[in-house]
């Protein structure tokens, strides 16, 4: 977490959460989600507005955590703004390497992991457990993920979609 926010937390301790905001997608995209947004529709149906500017992006990213209960939330200063998520709390991107059983896997948010468990579910999307959490590999990486499957990298588990929060310990849509 960044200094500037342990700071802000200190000097206002009971700043009130924000819930419904923001969100991440499927492919590791942040939305915001004002109030129009939110009326509209639930998301991932009603999504709201891209988050672009990279320095917003970059400090999202750095400030990125869950809480006790599984919640995922972006600490902004001394505000504490949940984040609803479209499958999973990251989302993993996969990049080949010289062995395909050893492709490199990396964090929507930049960070690397190690990969522990793979799992499919119902619609044939794929999870990867790893050091970080519980993840949804991008859909532009399935390719390197089936040639890391078929290279024997990891034993592929089924699990419905449904069951996957409370396996692994996330919320989907943290509510106050």
């Amino acid at each position: 977490m960044d200094a500037i926010v342990e700071a802000a937390l200190r000097r206002w301790p009971k700043v009130p959460h924000c819930h419904g905001w923001l969100a991440l997608d499927a492919r590791g995209d942040w939305y915001m989600r004002d109030e129009r947004a939110q009326a509209a529709g639930e998301f991932p149906r009603v999504k709201g507005s891209r988050i672009r500017h990279e320095k917003l992006l970059a400090f999202i990213h750095r400030n990125y955590a869950a809480d006790e209960h599984g919640a995922w939330y972006f600490q902004n200063g001394p505000q504490r703004v949940y984040v609803e998520l479209e499958a999973a709390p990251w989302v993993w991107r996969l990049q080949a390497g010289d062995d395909a059983a050893h492709p490199s896997v990396h964090a929507h948010t930049g960070q690397g992991a190690e990969v522990r468990s793979a799992w499919l579910d119902e619609k044939g999307r794929l999870f990867l457990l790893g050091d970080l959490g519980f993840g949804l590999v991008h859909s532009l990486d399935m390719a390197v993920a089936a040639d890391a499957l078929e290279a024997g990298a990891w034993t592929l588990q089924e699990l419905p979609f449904a069951a996957m929060p409370q396996r692994f310990g996330y919320r989907l849509r943290p509510q106050p």
